[in-house]
């Protein structure tokens, strides 16, 4: 357990690290190509799921896709990552979702868990809403289709071989990795059910041509729904100790090797180069060589605590939820 600082004493930034406009447009020409694929293939779709990250469960959806995609068919969202997330703030999620977006299908999952509880539902969900649907063109196919598409790095593929292997007891056969934009083509389908037949298309992850709100792009950049070194590990490194400062949560204190808290990125880094000795050689102009810390990467080792939980579970959409006031103290370190 962390020890405890009180976060009023010190004067912590009011505002998010800036990051510069370029950024915010970033999307590659896999992605227009993966969701013109996507909106032809709909035709013989019976469902879709949406796959997010249950640490931002209100911001970085893309619109693009809740607005022609999943509004087609009956829809899924399903909040993958539950185990990095604040579980007892789950069903004010699930309510708000509901009530604000008019989400009525939501599943929580840890696609890591083969008896994670959301996994056991989510198939009977899909085979219900299919059955209840309006089916058209496919009203008198067997086999059911279903499609899984999302933003980069929320774990669709993972979704896919873990239902595969629960259901089927097939070993994992879609690529699956820590970085965005492992799938970068709409794949053939794969068999993840025998009876009923289920089939689902892995689909690349596709952003949001640009996203105007600065810390909407950085909460999917410390999610690594971006590719780190397009954002900088230090930037993102930075968000991450602005959002921990600001929600009174100092674990990192402990394992970056401080005495308290810090609002300055470099102090941090330079702390935990000190306790995890990331020491790099580097040459001065005169052509003398000396060791430095290695800041960049201590940054990548930060958040990577980040995202393995090491620095406690976190809703990073805390600030949107309603009565967000009482939630906050409901956090666990």
């Amino acid at each position: 357990m962390a020890t405890k600082f009180d976060a009023a004493l010190y004067n912590f930034r009011t505002k998010c690290p800036y990051v510069t406009k370029d950024l915010l447009r970033w999307f590659p020409g896999h992605m227009n190509k993966g969701l013109k694929q996507m909106q032809r293939k709909l035709t013989s779709v019976d469902c879709v799921i949406e796959v997010h990250d249950a640490r931002i469960p209100f911001t970085g959806r893309n619109p693009i896709l809740t607005q022609t995609v999943t509004t087609a068919k009956p829809h899924i969202l399903v909040l993958n990552k539950r185990d990095l997330t604040i579980t007892s703030l789950i069903p004010k999620i699930r309510d708000q979702l509901k009530a604000e977006q008019n989400i009525n299908n939501i599943v929580f999952t840890n696609s890591k868990d083969q008896n994670c509880r959301g996994l056991k539902t989510l198939k009977p969900l899909m085979v219900d809403l299919i059955k209840s649907s309006n089916r058209y063109n496919r009203s008198e196919e067997l086999e059911y289709n279903v499609m899984i598409i999302g933003v980069p790095n929320v774990g669709k593929s993972s979704l896919i071989n873990m239902l595969r292997s629960k259901n089927m007891g097939r070993k994992h056969s879609l690529p699956v990795g820590a970085v965005a934009g492992v799938t970068r083509s709409l794949m053939t389908k794969m068999r993840i059910n025998n009876d009923p037949k289920i089939f689902m298309f892995d689909t690349p992850g596709i952003l949001e041509p640009s996203v105007t709100d600065i810390e909407t792009f950085l909460r999917l950049a410390l999610c690594a729904s971006l590719q780190d070194h397009l954002v900088g590990e230090e930037t993102i490194a930075d968000y991450l100790l602005f959002w921990l400062n600001k929600h009174g949560k100092f674990r990192y204190v402990e394992y970056m090797g401080l005495d308290e808290p810090s609002d300055d990125i470099t102090k941090v880094l330079i702390a935990g180069a000190v306790k995890f000795n990331r020491i790099r050689k580097s040459r001065d102009f005169d052509g003398r060589v000396r060791s430095v810390p290695d800041l960049l990467e201590v940054a990548r080792t930060m958040i990577k605590a980040f995202r393995t939980g090491e620095l406690g579970r976190t809703l990073l959409d805390i600030d949107l939820l309603i009565s967000n006031q009482e939630s906050s103290r409901n956090q666990q370190e």
